[in-house]
This record gives C-alpha cells, structure tokens and sequence, in this order.
C-alpha cells in the first residue's frame, strides 16, 4: 500500500463504516474485525506521516503505536490493548460457535463504539 496519509485514513473510514453494517446486520464477530482494521489503517496513515517509509505490513496495533510515538490517553491504550488481542480470533476464530456467543451484541457495541471514538481522535492527531 501506498505512503498516502488521504488514502489510509479513507480506508479507516470505509472500514468503519463497515463495521457498523456488520453490526447492524448482527455479525458481531466481522463487526470487530472491521473495527481492528479501522484503527490499523489510520495507524498506518499517522506513521506514513511521520515517516518516508511505507508503514510496515502488521496488524498489531501496539507495535505500530509504539512505532508512531504516540501517546493515547489511558483509557484508549487500554482499549487499542484490548482490540489488538481480538485481532487473531476474529480473523481466524477456532470455533465459530463459540465465537459468536463471546462477542455479543453488548461486547461488539462496546468495542464498536470505542473504535469510532478512537478513530476520530487520531484524524485529530493526523491534522496536527
């Protein structure tokens, strides 16, 4: 993928938004996935800004956030922690059954509703 910050904040955009269709559609377990995708593009759109490097091929959150030199406020870290280690299960789940009753309704929204919060936070930051 390209080096252009538009391009991968556009994409976070689309995957969000497709993570809200898959929420409201009530595929929870993609719902959360889209999300994580979300936040790793715009992730990436922050590092192509910083850097003349292509952002590197990774889907973990933490790393590309140490890589970036950001710092979130508390409650975001914990939550980009916390969606970083669903990155896995929710690309590749085990056992789908199971999956689907442990993101929930409830549990997707949670996560959904902090992903969107998150993004537009580091548009903000993409701005500066």
């Amino acid at each position: 993928m390209s080096k252009n910050i538009k391009e991968w904040f556009h994409q976070a955009d689309y995957d969000m938004r497709s993570a809200q269709l898959m929420f409201d559609n009530r595929r929870y377990i993609h719902a959360v996935f889209f999300c994580h995708l979300s936040i790793e593009k715009a992730l990436k759109g922050l590092l192509a800004k910083t850097s003349d490097d292509v952002p590197p091929k990774t889907h973990n959150l933490i790393f590309l956030i140490e890589k970036s030199g950001l710092t979130l406020p508390v409650d975001m870290f914990d939550f980009m922690f916390l969606l970083n280690g669903v990155s896995v299960p929710t690309r590749y789940p085990d056992e789908l059954k199971r999956m689907q009753k442990d993101y929930s309704k409830a549990k997707a929204g949670s996560l959904l509703e902090q992903g969107q919060k998150a993004l537009k936070w580091l548009k903000a930051k993409s701005k500066e």
